[in-house]
Parts: structure tokens; sequence; C-alpha cells
């Protein structure tokens, strides 16, 4: 079965999100429970203020799957809706076919932590 995950949209006043960690490879078997990807929402450029108005986000896997292919890089931004990674229910299964539904996940936030790419522009 192929499964995808699209960017969701964590705040109702986003228009993007940058990717900031990767936690698995294409061909990683991913349990419920793991890590999948850090981003950062900015929404300074909707709401103005001295203190840009940033929130970090982790995504979770809440069933198994492997990692087939990932769409995006670290460092990049991503609008929400937009194909980020495509899954599996198993190693052995084609994914030339279009996905049969989303991956279930969870969405945390997060707080700034030294593996994120942002945190490493300093």
């Amino acid at each position: 079965m192929v499964l995808e995950f699209r960017l969701p949209r964590v705040n109702p006043h986003m228009s993007k999100a940058l990717i900031e960690c990767m936690y698995a490879e294409p061909g990683t078997t991913l349990k419920a429970g793991a890590k999948l990807l850090d981003l950062s929402v900015d929404l300074g450029d909707t709401f103005l203020q001295d203190c840009p108005p940033i929130s970090f986000y982790r995504i979770v896997m809440r069933e198994n799957a492997v990692l087939r292919e990932l769409r995006v890089g670290v460092g990049q931004p991503c609008a929400p809706g937009e194909l980020i990674a495509v899954f599996s229910g198993s190693a052995s299964d084609v994914v030339d076919e279009p996905a049969q539904r989303s991956i279930r996940f969870v969405t945390a936030g997060i707080v700034r932590h030294g593996g994120m790419w942002t945190e490493n522009l300093r």
C-alpha cells in the first residue's frame, strides 16, 4: 500500500514552513512513535512585532511504514499541502501508483534545539 505525507497546516495563518531536521532516509522502516521531521513556522510576514513569532513542530509517526521517497531537504521551505514524503506498508510494495491515503501522524510543538538547520546558521 502506498502512503503519502503532505505538510499539514499547523497554524491557520501559516503560508509556509521550513524543514529543520529529517530523522530518516529512504529505505528506513519507521515504527509508530518514530520522529519523521522537525519544522519551523514563521508568522512574521503576517504579524509584525519586535520578536518574530516563530514556532517549532515535530512530526511523529502513528503507524509503521517504510519511507520510500523524500521530496524535500533540510532548509527547504514548503507550502501547506505540499507532498513531503512517500511511504509504503512494506519494503516489497511497489510505489509507482498513486497513494491510497496519508500516513497517520501526530504534530507536537517543540522548542528550538541545536540540531536544527536554522540553529546552525548562527
